[in-house]
């Protein structure tokens, strides 16, 4: 047999020897250095691995999961507001003061009619004196029964009887004294004053009318000590922290915003106070009434609807 009949012979059984070596080199060149597939044209050598993720250099770093948006009102901080009430029935007779007046604590914002307190009052006062005066004679009337009954010559019954006379004195001097006390507490009442420094921010009342014990006739606010109560959803109560950093904006100021930050958070959940101004918003979902300190000067005005975004 010469060497072509021998090569023609081989050639079959060479061929998928050769096929086989081929298949065995590619899939070692397609492995990776961990022993996975590389991917060839788009597509993935293995199943359980993932392409990287392409990097976007102009996404926002601010994720809404980092924030919470909830609407809130301006308020003034606890007892910075004050509506001023009539402890007793009457008429007004002077209203001294209008809405947007800066007042001081102690200054007379309002007066009632008293004509028959100082009546009654000047009525007790006279009735003092006169148990004054009574005392005093009982005093004397006491001394002279005393040194007659040492001369033998008065009575014990008249020395106790003057001795009365003086306990009952005092004691009619101390019940004129009370009830004037009492009528300078009413008439004192009757000039209402200013309990802190503020601006009268509302007028319930004019001159002129007459008004019954505990009704409004004015309310002064100082507007210095001003923070937002924010209606947090109960939902997002736990991703609220104290000092977290705040952001303001208000309808009517476009472009506007103010820092603040979180000065105070509840542990209870109320009902909604503010009706939500998103249709798309439950507006029976309980609440979590978040203080926010303001951080500069705003122009926003007492009551004011705002939205706050506060950072995780």
């Amino acid at each position: 047999m010469n060497s072509l009949t021998l090569k023609k012979s081989l050639l079959p059984m060479l061929l998928p020897i050769l096929g086989l070596a081929l298949t065995a080199a590619l899939v070692l060149q397609m492995r990776g250095p961990h022993g996975g597939l590389r991917s060839l044209g788009g597509f993935a050598g293995s199943a359980g691995s993932a392409p990287a993720p392409a990097s976007n250099p102009s996404a926002s770093p601010a994720d809404p999961a980092d924030r919470v948006i909830a609407e809130g009102r301006l308020v003034t901080y606890p007892g910075a507001e004050v509506v001023v009430a009539s402890d007793v029935a009457g008429t007004v007779v002077r209203l001294l003061v209008h809405e947007k007046q800066a007042v001081r604590k102690g200054q007379l914002l309002a007066e009632l009619r008293a004509d028959d307190v100082r009546a009654e009052l000047a009525e007790s006062r006279a009735r003092i004196e006169e148990a004054a005066a009574d005392i005093r004679f009982a005093d004397v009337d006491i001394a002279r029964a005393e040194r007659l009954l040492s001369e033998k010559v008065g009575t014990q019954e008249t020395a106790d009887r003057a001795r009365r006379n003086r306990d009952a004195a005092y004691a009619r001097r101390d019940t004129a004294l009370a009830a004037a006390r009492r009528l300078e507490a009413v008439l004192a009442k009757t000039r209402i004053l200013a309990p802190i420094d503020g601006v009268v921010i509302a007028r319930h009342t004019d001159a002129g009318e007459r008004v019954d014990a505990g009704a409004a006739l004015v309310t002064v606010a100082d507007l210095r000590k001003t923070r937002i109560e924010a209606e947090v959803d109960e939902f997002d109560a736990g991703r609220v922290g104290l000092a977290a950093p705040v952001t303001v904006t208000a309808e009517g100021y476009s472009g506007q915003t103010w820092k603040a930050a979180v000065e105070e958070i509840p542990d209870a959940v109320v009902s909604r106070r503010l009706k939500p101004q998103d249709p798309g918003r439950p507006s029976d979902t309980r609440v979590l009434l978040v203080k926010i300190a303001l951080q500069e000067a705003t122009p926003l005005k007492l009551g004011q609807r705002v939205e706050v975004t506060i950072a995780r």
